[in-house]
């Protein structure tokens, strides 16, 4: 029998991260652990679990579905600890979390001081990715995501609606010139993601893709480039809405904006083939009563 839950929770590392060594890096151990854990675990069931190649490590057929079953496993355990801590009053563990970079500026970092002294126990990771990531693979818990929701293996709460603005510096705008037809943009000096990119789509009038003047890899970069009187940009309310009100960005075609818009919609995605855990669900009611959208 198998009695060392750490071996098999490094046993699914392995099989997430296609490889001995990358589990070791996500895990921060060693990785002669990794391959002792694995070694413990085939030795123990007298199956081999992961056919090794040069290049890749990849799980048989009777590692698959070895695998599908412990990590059930572990998370009702994982549960069942989370539960008696509740109990306790007090939750613990790591909190893995992501987002795209202007959220996790704007909306995640200045509550993160409140949510530990609420919850000291509970250690928080912050990423910063801007395109869409595999929740098992990067060992995420929660991801804070803007538009629609394209994977149905993930669950989500919807936390709000975040409009989107067009807006450029009043210098910029001085120089350049107002637009005041969606048509008069494609004069203008335009800021967008690099392509290929669903985001460079603007909901204004009947819609319109651009071809940015200026592209960059997220939303912070087009913002700061924006207050640099660059150009304009479609950008969301939560994380110019202090531009805005200071008057260091101006919004323009706010009439013309198409509004509710799928790229809106703001939610909490997580992974859980069962109960959500309490940490996620203790974080997503936190910031759902700070966020600013």
């Amino acid at each position: 029998m198998i009695t060392h839950s750490e071996d098999l929770t490094i046993l699914i590392a392995v099989a997430d991260a296609g490889g001995f060594s990358a589990a070791a890096e996500q895990l921060d151990i060693q990785v002669a652990k990794v391959s002792r854990a694995v070694a413990r675990v085939e030795k123990q069931l007298n199956t081999t679990l992961f056919s090794r190649t040069t290049r890749r490590v990849e799980l048989t057929e009777e590692g698959k579905l070895f695998i599908e079953k412990v990590r059930v496993g572990l998370e009702k355990l994982s549960e069942a600890e989370e539960w008696l801590k509740i109990r306790h009053e007090k939750p613990s563990g790591r909190l893995r979390i992501d987002s795209a970079s202007p959220f996790i500026l704007h909306q995640i970092t200045p509550h993160i001081k409140a949510f530990s002294q609420r919850y000291p126990l509970i250690d928080i990771e912050l990423s910063a990715s801007d395109g869409i990531i595999n929740l098992l693979e990067k060992r995420t818990d929660l991801a804070i995501r803007i538009g629609k929701l394209e994977d149905s293996t993930l669950h989500a709460r919807v936390l709000g609606h975040s409009k989107l603005w067009l807006v450029a510096s009043p210098d910029y705008l001085q120089l350049s010139g107002t637009p005041e037809t969606p048509q008069q943009l494609l004069s203008h000096r335009l800021l967008g993601f690099i392509p290929p990119s669903g985001l460079n789509h603007w909901s204004v009038g009947s819609g319109m893709t651009i071809t940015p003047d200026i592209a960059a890899s997220n939303g912070e970069v087009l913002r700061q480039l924006c207050l640099e009187g660059n150009g304009i940009a479609c950008l969301s309310n939560f994380m110019v809405q202090r531009d805005i009100e200071n008057g260091n960005l101006t919004v323009i075609l706010a009439e013309q904006m198409q509004s509710p818009h799928p790229r809106e919609v703001v939610q909490a995605v997580y992974y859980r083939n069962t109960a959500l855990s309490s940490r996620i669900k203790l974080f997503i009611d936190f910031i759902e009563q700070k966020i600013t959208l």
